[in-house]
């Protein structure tokens, strides 16, 4: 009966922290990581992309290019990456150029 209860609660919890709408902020050793649950991405230009999240992209992911670039109201931005080795992938960065998990 005990196990019972405890599942039921913590299905309650789990249904109620997949509703919440807004900014989390999880601090880590050093950084903090911003996750954000809005996901209304408009595609920009690559060329339009501030310089220092290009420069994250280079820095971290040297044999990647930018296939396609999106950007939502909150100034953050997707990016879907290739690799020389034939593996893409989905990142997302602030405008400071900043990885932020979504």
């Amino acid at each position: 009966m005990k196990k019972l209860i405890l599942a039921s609660v913590l299905s309650f919890i789990g249904f109620m922290a997949t509703a919440q709408d807004g900014v989390a902020e999880v601090q880590t050793d050093e950084t903090t990581t911003v996750i954000v649950s809005a996901q209304d991405f408009e595609e920009i230009s690559v060329s339009d992309l501030p310089e220092a999240v290009v420069a994250a992209v280079t820095k971290d992911y040297p044999t990647a290019s930018i296939d396609k670039a999106y950007k939502n109201a909150s100034n953050q931005f997707k990016l879907e990456l290739s690799l020389q080795d034939g593996t893409s992938g989905t990142v997302y960065a602030d405008a400071e150029g900043n990885w932020i998990e979504m």
